[in-house]
């Protein structure tokens, strides 16, 4: 089967080759989205000033929280699109894709209305500076206006990914970010045939970009036959039962969930160093630029690790899921390793990218990173075991571990060493915040009880008769065909 255009079978064949094509484009869409982010919020803060550029940065705090809540539904789907394409049953993967676009839906058109009528108030609720107040709202009105087109396009992508298909997603990434990137000053500064819309142009070029995406991604689907195309009958898979509303909500909501434990503990993080002056909040801003990168591996191997793993779950493949585990683990190590070398060997020059050089907050900035920059190959080896527990659907475990290590853990060693070693204390928090992550995943997926779970995608009855009478291949198993 070809692993781009009809999806991927990742149940057979060498692992690590599979698995490193499959995370690449995955860290491709990642790198791709947080340099558009980084490029729009230089023309705006180029064209409109730091007024504008606090106002997107409030509205950006917003539109996050209902991704992660997306996200974690997209995760759910993916899981069991991957479960039901390694057991061989395209009906139960379509039935979950439609039943996951149409949950979407019909969340995406209710968080657009309440989010229009309630964006002043949340403005409010995040304490939005009265100077930044006005554009801010304007620029969050125009966002929730193109949310659904925007989330759609999110979870489509992420349900290919379930059937192999990393392709895809990265083609019409790129296809929203170059959209994007032109529009945004052309539609900021009114240039050529197009009104000048100052901020609220540049909500409208993020919203174009992902209605453009989302219409190109579907006629692709469409005209090249892809496994997750409904037709006929299979449209009243849009409209979802109870039963997957439970399914996507049970399991979505703890995965989007930590997500937000994550960035809630980084806020938290932001109010602590804030406390310790203008230059080491400099400092750990133009630090955290640089840390952006080093959770991508992380997040798209573990995303990578968690679709393969669970079309080898559904193919009944176990023999398969401990060695795709440790494939994750020897590539995340060599990358984000790779990474933090280069990171500290040409600390200088990355660091003055964003502080200038001779800024008096590089100093800092290289020391932080110093004592902080590895945790995040602990951090990406977490991802690794909760993405193959993720593949089975034990979600609530890792969500638990999660919320511990970065409150409990490391919030509670700053409040223990501060006195002693004053703001090293943040630092080293990262490593023993992340470091207990770790020792906590693995005990869990050792522990092994994760394997017990519940398949998410149930076997087919028909599929599995004919897989045990099969002839032809040596498991008895042929390639979907969509």
């Amino acid at each position: 089967m070809d692993g781009g255009a009809k999806g991927r079978d990742l149940t057979r064949g060498p692992i690590g080759p599979a698995l490193l094509l499959f995370a690449l484009p995955t860290l491709g869409s990642n790198v791709l989205q947080s340099l558009n982010g980084s490029i729009n919020a230089i023309w705006v803060g180029r064209f409109l000033g730091e007024r504008a550029l606090a106002a997107t940065a409030n509205a950006n705090i917003i539109m996050f929280l209902m991704f992660s809540i997306v996200f974690g539904f997209g995760m759910a789907a993916t899981v069991v699109i991957a479960q039901s394409f390694g057991a061989r049953d395209i009906a139960s993967a379509r039935r979950a894709f439609g039943s996951a676009v149409g949950f979407c839906t019909i969340l995406a058109l209710v968080v657009a209305l309440a989010g229009w009528l309630g964006a002043p108030a949340l403005l409010r609720l995040l304490a939005t500076p009265a100077e930044a107040f006005d554009p801010a709202l304007v620029y969050l009105r125009v966002i929730f206006i193109a949310m659904p087109a925007t989330l759609l396009s999110v979870m489509i992508m992420m349900g290919l990914r379930g059937t192999g298909d990393a392709r895809t997603p990265l083609i019409f990434m790129f296809v929203s970010v170059g959209v994007d990137l032109v529009l945004n000053p052309v539609l900021i500064r009114g240039i050529g045939p197009f009104p000048e819309m100052g901020i609220a142009g540049s909500a409208t070029a993020t919203a174009a970009a992902g209605i453009v995406s989302l219409i190109g991604v579907i006629v692709y689907i469409y005209r090249n036959d892809l496994p997750l195309r409904l037709r006929g009958e299979e449209l009243a898979y849009l409209l979802p039962t109870a039963e997957q509303v439970r399914l996507l909500v049970g399991k979505g909501l703890p995965m989007g969930l930590q997500m937000i434990v994550m960035s809630a503990s980084g806020l938290v993080m932001i109010g602590l160093v804030n406390r310790e002056g203008l230059v080491t909040t400099a400092a750990y801003g133009a630090a955290q630029q640089l840390w952006t990168y080093l959770q991508m591996p992380a997040m798209a191997m573990g995303a990578a690790v968690s679709a393969m793993a669970a079309q080898n779950i559904g193919a009944g493949r176990w023999d398969r899921v401990g060695q795709i585990a440790s494939y994750g683990i020897g590539y995340l190590l060599l990358v984000t390793g790779a990474m933090v070398a280069v990171m500290l060997l040409f600390h200088e020059a990355l660091l003055a990218l964003f502080l200038g050089s001779g800024s008096p907050a590089i100093p800092v900035a290289w020391h932080m990173q110093l004592l902080a920059s590895w945790s995040f190959i602990f951090f990406g080896c977490s991802m690794i075991f909760f993405g193959v527990m993720r593949a089975n659907g034990v979600v609530v475990g890792p969500l638990i571990i999660l919320a511990f290590t970065m409150f409990v853990v490391r919030l509670g060693f700053y409040k223990l060493s501060y006195g002693s070693i004053g703001a090293d204390a943040l630092w080293l928090s990262f490593p023993i915040g992340s470091g207990a992550t770790l020792l906590l995943a693995l005990a869990y997926y050792i522990r092994g009880g994760w394997k017990k779970a519940k398949l998410l995608a149930p076997p087919n009855e028909e599929e599995c008769r004919e897989a045990i009478n099969a002839e032809g291949e040596p498991a008895g198993r042929i390639a979907p065909t969509g």
